[in-house]
């Protein structure tokens, strides 16, 4: 069958399926189980009603359990064993219990490391920069005549897979030889560069600048997170499992600043090689940044819709007092309005965090996470499916699932007490 053809049959017996189990249910309830006749109708109705919601979300819990809750608790159980071929079998494997040794294995790993530091500069860079650059597009868009054209241009990247992003990238990086043209955009316009003050302002100043700015970015979240807790404030620090979560995060923002500013003063000694093309993508430390730029190129236009939305829920009467008093552009937009949107704010930010956190097709794509590029779900993927290894792979798993479910709890928790 026709690929296309067999996506439509899909869809059509997917939607069938769901409208023929609603009657279904409703029938065994109003017509065979509890009946609305006789003496007992009421009671009938009364339980039908009480049964009705659960019949509906049976299909979504089962599929949850099969698909979500049972392959959680399988990871786990892999984790603490190890695969061994049983003595004189035809390629079948035993499970033994090992315990905690895989995470023992995982943590001797330099590589493990290697993509925790990358995961975290993932993390603060990415959702950090989409963020920013959405709310940015939000704001100036909406003064603009063509502003809707223009939304649509940058919203453009997200009905592009990831996959497609990185080949797209990875075009604009390629490096030919010196005596070729070049058709990476990065390397064409590199080779302009020539040794003189705009090489200086642009290769040594300017990334020196924006790691300076990474550094103190860093700085202060850590700093905002830390400072309800060494103040002793348990309704803003979230008691004490909040003030562990902000200790932890604390910790990991030192790790990113210590790993950050040993390169700022490098950008001053390192010696590049003008008229050579670069290949972009096997530089250390910084060809974390270039695989970045994809995913913030994408998540752009996620933020900014989200946040053109919350911005244009802002009271008029609050921008308009500020008028009034006095304020300029600047102080509306950093004092009215941001303040005013700070939860859609936090959601933004977490649900692109998520993303960071599971981050795997652009460095597959890419890098394969060679060069000093390696992200756990990379690392997952190798342990499991290149080196067999179900044991460590499944760990792995553990950790990025630990990693994610503190944020997912955390919007949980904002989204329910913002409707309280």
């Amino acid at each position: 069958m026709h690929p296309a053809l067999q996506g439509i049959f899909i869809i059509g017996f997917g939607v069938s399926a769901c409208v023929g189990y609603f009657f279904a249910s409703n029938l065994l309830l109003d017509k065979v189980l509890f009946p609305p006749r006789g003496p007992n109708a009421g009671r009938n109705i009364n339980r039908a009603n009480l049964i009705r919601p659960w019949l509906f979300l049976l299909p979504a819990m089962i599929v949850l359990t099969m698909y979500l809750a049972y392959p959680v608790f399988e990871t786990l159980r892999l984790s603490l064993t190890e695969r061994v071929p049983v003595p004189g079998g035809r390629g079948e494997m035993n499970y033994e219990w090992v315990g905690l040794d895989n995470y023992r294995q995982m943590a001797s790993e330099q590589k493990f490391w290697e993509a925790m530091r990358n995961n975290m500069m993932w993390l603060i860079v990415v959702p950090a920069f989409s963020t920013a650059i959405g709310l940015l597009v939000a704001q100036l868009t909406d003064r603009l005549k063509w502003g809707s054209l223009a939304k649509s241009m940058i919203f453009m990247p997200m009905a592009i897979s990831f996959v497609g992003a990185a080949v797209i990238f990875k075009l604009i990086y390629d490096a030919r030889p010196v005596d070729q043209s070049q058709i990476g955009a990065l390397n064409a316009v590199w080779l302009a560069f020539e040794g003189g003050i705009w090489s200086v302002l642009i290769l040594r100043i300017l990334p020196a600048i924006l790691l300076v700015a990474f550094v103190i970015g860093v700085g202060w979240i850590a700093l905002s997170l830390l400072r309800p807790v060494w103040e002793r404030d348990k309704h803003k620090s979230g008691g004490t499992a909040g003030s562990i979560l902000r200790i932890v995060v604390g910790i990991i923002a030192l790790w990113l600043i210590l790993t950050a500013l040993p390169n700022i003063p490098a950008l001053f000694t390192v010696q590049y090689d003008y008229g050579e093309p670069q290949q972009w993508l096997t530089i250390p430390f910084w060809n974390n940044f270039f695989l970045m730029a994809v995913l913030i190129w994408i998540e752009t236009g996620f933020a900014m819709v989200i946040l053109s939305a919350a911005l244009r829920g802002v009271p008029e009467d609050t921008i308009e007092a500020a008028i009034i008093d006095g304020a300029n552009p600047f102080q509306i937009f950093f004092k009215i309005k941001v303040p005013q949107i700070m939860g859609t704010i936090l959601v933004v930010w977490t649900t692109i965090t998520i993303k960071v956190l599971k981050v795997f097709d652009i460095v597959f794509a890419m890098t394969n996470g060679q060069w000093e590029t390696q992200v756990l779900a990379n690392y997952m993927f190798d342990k499991l499916f290149r080196a067999n290894d179900w044991g460590v792979g499944s760990a792995s798993a553990i950790v990025i699932m630990l990693l994610v479910t503190p944020i997912l709890v955390w919007n949980v928790w904002n989204a329910r007490k913002e409707m309280r």
